[in-house]
């Protein structure tokens, strides 16, 4: 029999152990945070229970179960894609849009007219969705709407989005300078971790940011309050400052001091305030 001491034995620890340890519990960390509060947690304890149950038929020696789940096994594999199809997609399209993978940062010049627009618009009570792009395209929205290619001003947006016109039900899509469409279909996100309180426009400023890496601004008919989504996140009660400030941040653009900026602040409806009790929550799916 082994000495005690040779049997619990561990490895010598080099560096490159270490950096093994390391970039495997990055992964695993990673993959638990890819599927947090979606549907995809809920297969992976079955799979895991699974491969427990797997286990213990061999260690029990239990000969017709062992034999059904050794049959079932290498099929497995194509389950986990079917199954995890959508988060695998996602998780490839956030891999590939990492600052380090891409050039990721775009001047926005228009940022100021757009803010200024959905700071009437929540004012006004009145509904409406826009996209920013950035690297990941957004061609087939794109065609999903209205072609515009025109210019963006506030005047613009505001028209866009008047309840009057036929295409304040979509979304607006903007490329650079340049609104190239209205009335896009957006895919809604079916997170169960999500507010049921939250409607279609929420929903599609978070399904179009689970698959790109586009900024979405919203303002919320019932309410008037702003909201902006990112990276599948929706922050809710910003102000117009707040506004500019994350679309800066997410295209890398260094804001000019306001004294220089030449662009009229328009003030805020208390709707939309940060001193709001429901002002700046924020769901991370």
């Amino acid at each position: 029999m082994q000495p005690f001491a040779a049997i619990i034995a561990l490895p010598e620890l080099t560096l490159t152990a270490v950096i093994d340890i390391l970039v495997v519990a990055f992964l695993i960390f990673q993959g638990l945070q890819i599927v947090r509060g979606t549907r995809a947690a809920h297969i992976l304890i079955g799979i895991i229970a699974f491969i427990v149950v797997y286990r213990v038929s061999i260690w029990a020696d239990l000969e017709l179960l062992h034999s059904i789940l050794a049959n079932v096994i290498p099929y497995t594999a194509i389950a986990v894609i079917v199954l995890f199809r959508e988060e695998i997609r996602r998780t490839l399209a956030r891999i590939g849009r990492r600052p380090w993978l891409t050039s990721g940062l775009r001047q926005m010049e228009a940022s100021d007219e757009i803010a200024l627009a959905l700071t009437r618009l929540s004012q006004e009570k009145t509904g409406a969705l826009v996209i920013m792009e950035r690297d990941t395209g957004l061609r087939t929205f794109i065609e999903s709407g209205i072609p515009l290619d025109a210019n963006v001003s506030r005047d613009l947006l505001v028209a866009i989005f008047q309840t009057s016109q036929p295409l304040h039900d979509g979304a607006a899509i903007v490329q650079k300078d340049r609104v190239c469409a209205a009335g896009c279909f957006l895919p809604l996100s079916t997170n169960p971790a999500l507010s049921s309180k939250l409607g279609t426009r929420h929903r599609a400023a978070i399904g179009i940011t689970e698959e790109t890496d586009c900024l979405a601004l919203v303002v919320s008919e019932e309410t008037g309050r702003m909201s902006i989504a990112a990276n599948g996140e929706l922050e809710e009660g910003v102000t117009q400052e707040r506004l500019e400030d994350r679309i800066a941040e997410h295209f890398g653009v260094t804001r000019p001091a306001p004294a220089s900026s030449g662009v009229r602040s328009v003030e805020v409806a208390p709707a939309v305030k940060n001193d709001s009790p429901q002002a700046e929550r924020v769901y991370r799916p």
